[in-house]
């Protein structure tokens, strides 16, 4: 019986690869189901193997555990399926982008040896700064210089978190890989919701990249060579300020899982056992579609695409449940209709928030791909 509890148990975790998550507890096991999946499929062929149930018991669980296996393999063979196209599709974006086969050297897209292997980069240390201090509240930085000598490029990351919440240290990895490969990284905090709403938190990207270029002499930083980087609710941010800022420092920006169109995102809100999304875009923008319409339009990145915004890349899962893999086929459309550079990285399987870890099936694939963009827009 124990046996068959938990293949019941792993069968219910493995339909999580396959199909978003219906509430909010469920969302965050689903980032380990995927990401951690080779734990799970190890856990399943044990326990397929094991022979302690009944007759009946133990065919069930059976059957139970090869469809588990199945799922949870899931993630990992489309991945691989992912990443044998993935230089192609990105070069046909990027003609001019430099090969991955020459430099900068690069880890190959994806390997299942590197789903067990520790960090790929110790942790780099930082400098905190304050970047505004006149505003109602005081503003900070974490700067982490390259490895690399002389002027440097720099990623500015802006975190997510709803935008009322987060903080600048989420998910530091990806910092220090970049830096460990000739990029200064800063990561910013702004001014979050409901106290400050939109465009609060596009103002407080300007005061950083100003904070930045006139300190740029002791920071090693090449003033004309600038990436913005968001993570959900800081991805609208860092698109919409690549977007209206029209600073040709700005050479490309990264949305990961964010939200792009809000007038629509607000229409077909997310699953409120999820996430009350209609509530948290209230508060970023001071009310309901229905009472501030023009907020909601001058909040969405895709209604400022022109032909002089900045290349952009995409990363995005279909099964994330918070913010919809739709926004990013919208902004598609418009990059595409204004002549914009442009790539979408599709993961199957992936969740919001799937960049927890860099080793899981969508932590490589997305490391490698921002790593190929920062490379064909700031080289």
């Amino acid at each position: 019986m124990f046996r068959l509890v938990l293949l019941i148990i792993l069968f219910l975790l493995s339909l999580l690869c396959i199909f978003p998550a219906p509430t909010f507890h469920l969302w965050m096991v689903s980032i380990l189901s995927t990401e951690f999946c080779w734990l799970f499929l190890l856990l399943t062929v044990i326990l397929l193997f094991v022979k302690v149930d009944s007759s009946m018991k133990r065919r069930i669980g059976t059957i139970l555990g090869v469809v588990a296996f199945a799922f949870f393999s899931y993630p990992l063979f489309s991945a691989y399926k992912v990443s044998r196209t993935l230089d192609k599709d990105f070069e046909r974006s990027f003609p001019a982008a430099p090969s991955a086969t020459t430099k900068p050297p690069m880890q190959p897209p994806f390997r299942f040896s590197r789903l067990f292997r520790g960090p790929w980069a110790n942790e780099v240390p930082f400098k905190t700064f304050t970047y505004d201090s006149l505003s109602a509240s005081s503003l900070q930085l974490d700067f982490y210089r390259s490895t690399h000598s002389g002027p440097r490029p720099c990623a500015i990351i802006v975190h997510g978190g709803s935008w009322s919440g987060g903080d600048r240290r989420q998910l530091p990895e990806l910092n220090s890989y970049l830096v460990q490969n000739g990029y200064h990284v800063a990561a910013i905090s702004y001014r979050l919701a409901p106290y400050f709403q939109n465009p609060a938190p596009v103002e407080d990207v300007q005061k950083a990249l100003r904070f930045l270029i006139s300190n740029s002499p002791t920071l090693g930083i090449d003033t004309t060579r600038f990436a913005l980087l968001g993570r959900s609710a800081g991805a609208q941010v860092a698109l919409l300020a690549a977007y209206t800022l029209h600073l040709p420092s700005i050479k490309g920006v990264i949305s990961f899982y964010g939200p792009a169109d809000m007038v629509w995102g607000y229409s077909l809100p997310a699953n409120p056992l999820v996430m009350d999304s209609r509530k948290v875009m209230s508060d970023y923008l001071g009310g309901s579609f229905e009472d501030v319409p023009r907020n909601y339009y001058n909040s969405s990145p895709a209604e400022f695409v022109t032909s002089s915004s900045p290349p952009t890349l995409m990363i995005h899962g279909k099964n994330d449940p918070l913010v919809a893999y739709q926004h990013n086929i919208r902004l598609m459309k418009k990059l595409k209709a204004a002549g914009v550079s442009h790539f979408l990285l599709t993961l199957p399987w992936a969740t919001h928030g799937f960049d927890y870890t860099l080793h899981g099936p969508g932590g490589q694939l997305s490391t490698y791909t921002v790593h190929r963009f920062l490379s064909a827009v700031l080289q």
